[in-house]
């Protein structure tokens, strides 16, 4: 594509999201886009944010389990990233109002303590450099109309980047086996699904791997103090104000988001 395009995509999917609305699909528009441009749009799109204040806190993964994939047509993860605005509360919950089409998801949150530089990362490399992991939810959020998504359009749209919500519980990679642990969703106090961590790549750890050795190869920063979604355990989770999820995570504890507020769809 050429960079007056990648630009203009970027700045479409920018002003979707303020403006709550979605677009038409990507590659409906624009058939040969490659999953390179997509990156290009993405990084279009985050610098937006950041040049209206935002920082980067973060990075998410995305198209981690084998259904995904195969329904994208994909082989392996994609990347986005996470600003500072997409940073909510556990205690203060989630407002469904700056959101368009949200879905919510849980998973296995990493927090560095020191920067990891690709590529060659291990995953003894990602053990020894995470400062403690977390359970969260991420609610993910599409500008593409109805989610009808292939691994361009979400690439382009920041891995459909919504906002997320870390539980207060932690532990050390050390002492806590992310590939064993099992996840149970409960949704307004009923069993929803069950999980774990093997889903995600055959363990979290694996996720990280891989993120950290993409972001080398592309030479972008994976700095210390970083927030890392490492991808969804469970299914996506169309939610609405006054739903209640909690994700509880055996050897670790639990996140609890509460919605509140009414999205645009």
């Amino acid at each position: 594509m050429q960079a007056d395009l990648i630009e203009r995509c970027g700045d479409e999917l920018y002003d979707a999201w303020r403006e709550r609305r979605t677009l038409a699909p990507l590659l409906e528009r624009f058939p040969d886009i490659r999953t390179e441009d997509a990156y290009l749009i993405q990084s279009r799109y985050v610098a937006r944010r950041l040049q209206a204040g935002e920082t980067v806190v973060g990075k998410k993964i995305g198209v981690t389990s084998k259904p995904v994939q195969d329904f994208l047509g994909v082989y392996e993860p994609d990347f986005g990233q996470l600003t500072s605005g997409m940073v909510c509360q556990e205690s203060d919950g989630i407002d469904l109002s700056g959101l368009i089409q949200p879905k919510a998801e849980a998973e296995l949150a990493f927090v560095l303590e020191r920067d990891l530089v690709g590529p060659d990362i291990t995953a003894i490399d990602v053990i020894r450099a995470t400062a403690y992991v977390s359970p969260c939810f991420e609610i993910v959020d599409s500008r593409i109309r109805d989610w009808k998504i292939r691994i361009q359009d979400t690439v382009a749209d920041n891995a459909s980047c919504g906002v997320f919500v870390l539980g207060q519980a932690k532990a050390s990679l050390k002492t806590f086996d992310a590939a064993l642990a099992g996840m149970v969703l409960h949704r307004n106090g009923a069993l929803h699904a069950t999980s774990i961590g093997a889903a995600v790549q055959g363990s979290p750890v694996n996720a990280v791997v891989w993120l950290a050795n993409t972001l080398g190869r592309l030479g972008l920063p994976f700095r210390a103090g970083e927030v890392i979604l490492s991808g969804s355990q469970s299914p996506l989770v169309a939610v609405t104000g006054g739903d209640e999820l909690v994700c509880t995570i055996g050897g670790l504890g639990s996140c609890r988001a509460r919605f509140h507020g009414k999205a645009a769809l």
